[in-house]
């Protein structure tokens, strides 16, 4: 029961409509979000394998022109005759003159070999092109290659070929061609054979991204690797029966994928925020157009159903079923009119009455102890009486007085005396709780006098700091061109820092008005900082229109512009009643038309601000 109580549909026709635009908002989303998936992340999963197969591609393309290139060069020697004169009859000088370092090092080739019918080595060389230094254990890994070495096979009846081995721990491109002359004439005599090392760095180099070469174990295709955000290709390299030898590796970004990932995304959210804000505004639209005159004409049921008064329903005019809704609550309302607006007549009335006596009262009570020590010191008779006082004293006076009579008539007058003098006590401590009662009275006066003229607390402020910042946003605020120049130097002044900022930024945004104003679409304003004794002035200075100095007294004023185009004027009203308060001035000079205009203002200097102090 608890759960289908909490499935039931709200009662509230908002609610209901609100609960559907949901429903609708949420399935379209969800319909938008799958559709853009099965269409978007698609094609990028497509191109990003496109971009991954052109990658292998130019990996090989890389690895077959290595070896192109070292089959280029041997094919030369093969078809060179002076090779095919060597082979039948080595000759020193032809050693000297193939095999020297300068002519390996302009071939671009490690190693060098001329190489008989039988696998013969007729002469062989390795040379470590930096240092230009013979390199013996290479020489020999090679002749241990070339012994095992098929020619015949290798060349695949060509003259020449080209193909990747493994020696030692490096690999290297080797081309290889049978010796002949230059005109193909004669039967071969042996076969010359050149190498070159191929490290990681050059493949790095040819590739343009960081690659590795594995010698150990290599991969028998291609195989690509996807990752998080990074492909792993690796590229087998061809050995001279066609099994690889090395594998080539490297890693590529998977921008592809990842931007349509992030398209994706950016479509979704794009949509669903598209879709939210078509269904907010048409549920605004249902809300304002609907729900909100159906609330109004309830909510006004609801008064007259409470009262029993209310004044007519006010709309525009509408011609559908809500106009006609409205009209005939108006019609029953009509007649009520008159008497809701007799009795809101009474009711301030009534209202204006209660304040009075409110007011009254607050007043009755703050002088009440005033009044009972008037009526206490009116009502209260004199202590003695003098005529009394004189008889006994002039009958003391007397010297023929008993003295058993004078005892009594100076313990009278004594008596007389200490009644005088309490009573007098009396009176100074009634005094006192007037003056109390009237202190008090002051006092609550004079706190609702401070609470009505209350300042803005002022503290120590850089001046420079807050033109500066006022400067940037200025600069970038309207479309004319405005140089700024102001002093680097802070300038600490007395004031409220959000204020002062504020004042700041209405004076640079009438100079940028009056620059726009002269049609130049440029302008400057400079700011200038002097301190004089216990004050600071801040002249800012505009190159703008300017204004008739017979004006200046009226810019000041509430609702004054200089500008006809403009309405209000509350800017330099406000800044001017704001420097009021924050214990300074302003003042707006300029000499004319044409010749811009300068804003002065006067503030109090901070001194007693350390520079240790502001660090801290």
């Amino acid at each position: 029961m608890p759960r289908a109580r909490r499935l039931k549909a709200p009662a509230s026709l908002g609610a209901k409509l609100v609960l559907i635009l949901t429903g609708v908002g949420v399935i379209g989303a969800a319909a938008l979000t799958l559709m853009l998936a099965t269409v978007i992340t698609p094609s990028f999963n497509r191109l990003e394998r496109d971009a991954v197969d052109a990658h292998v591609a130019r990996t090989q393309a890389v690895v077959h022109d290595v070896s192109a290139k070292v089959e280029n060069a041997v094919r030369d020697y093969g078809d060179w005759n002076s090779s095919y004169d060597y082979m039948a009859h080595p000759t020193k000088a032809f050693e000297d003159e193939s095999f020297s370092t300068l002519a390996m090092v302009n071939l671009d080739v490690n190693g060098m070999a001329y190489v008989r019918p039988d696998r013969g080595i007729v002469i062989a060389r390795w040379l470590d092109l930096e240092k230009q230094a013979d390199v013996p254990a290479m020489r020999a890994r090679l002749a241990d290659a070339i012994a095992r070495f098929d020619f015949a096979r290798m060349l695949h009846g060509q003259s020449s070929a080209g193909f990747f081995i493994r020696l030692g721990d490096q690999l290297a491109a080797i081309g290889i061609a049978q010796v002949r002359r230059s005109d193909g004439s004669g039967a071969p005599r042996g076969y010359v054979l050149m190498a070159r090392t191929v490290t990681a760095a050059q493949l790095s180099t040819l590739l343009q991204l960081e690659a590795s070469l594995a010698l150990d174990h290599p991969v028998a295709a291609v195989t690509k690797t996807p990752g998080a955000t990074r492909t792993r290709i690796a590229v087998p390299i061809p050995g001279p029966d066609g099994r690889p030898v090395a594998t080539a590796t490297y890693t590529v970004p998977r921008d592809l994928s990842t931007l349509g990932t992030r398209m994706l995304v950016l479509a979704v959210v794009g949509s669903s925020i598209l879709l939210a804000i078509v269904l907010l505004v048409l549920r605004r639209m249902i809300a304002r157009l609907v729900l909100a005159p159906l609330k109004r004409v309830e909510r006004h049921m609801g008064v007259v159903r409470a009262s029993g008064t209310l004044g007519l329903l006010t709309d525009k005019p509408r011609d559908d079923e809500i106009g006609s809704l409205v009209t005939s609550f108006n019609s029953m309302l009509r007649q009520l009119k008159d008497l809701r607006e007799q009795l809101e007549v009474q009711s301030f009335t009534l209202g204006r009455s209660e304040s009075a006596v409110a007011v009254m009262h607050n007043v009755r009570n703050a002088l009440n102890p005033i009044s009972t020590v008037l009526s206490q010191g009116l009502g209260t008779g004199a202590p003695m009486d003098r005529a009394l006082f004189d008889r006994a004293l002039g009958e003391l006076a007397g010297e023929a007085i008993p003295a058993a009579r004078r005892q009594k008539l100076v313990a009278f007058l004594a008596a007389a005396i200490e009644s005088v003098e309490q009573e007098r006590a009396d009176r100074r401590a009634q005094i006192a709780i007037g003056r109390e009662a009237l202190h008090h009275v002051l006092e609550i006066i004079g706190q609702q006098q401070e609470a009505a003229h209350e300042r803005p607390p002022l503290d120590a402020c850089d001046i420079t700091d807050i033109v500066a910042q006022n400067a940037t946003i200025a600069r970038y605020s309207g479309e004319n061109s405005i140089a700024f120049s102001f002093p680097s130097k802070p300038h600490w002044v007395m004031a409220n820092r959000v204020i002062l900022s504020q004042v700041v930024g209405n004076l640079f945004a009438n100079a940028a008005e009056a620059i726009a104003a002269t049609g130049r679409g440029s302008g400057s304003i400079s700011v200038t900082i002097r301190d004089k004794g216990d004050t600071t002035e801040i002249h800012i200075r505009d190159d703008g229109e300017g204004f008739d100095p017979a004006t200046a007294p009226t810019l000041f004023q509430r609702g004054y512009s200089t500008r006809a185009h403009k309405s209000g004027g509350l800017g330099l009203h406000w800044c001017a009643n704001s420097m009021l308060t924050m214990e300074g001035k302003l003042d707006l000079v300029s000499d004319g038309k044409g010749t811009g205009a300068k804003a002065i203002l006067t503030l109090g200097t901070a001194r007693l601000v350390q520079a240790g102090d502001l660090a801290a």
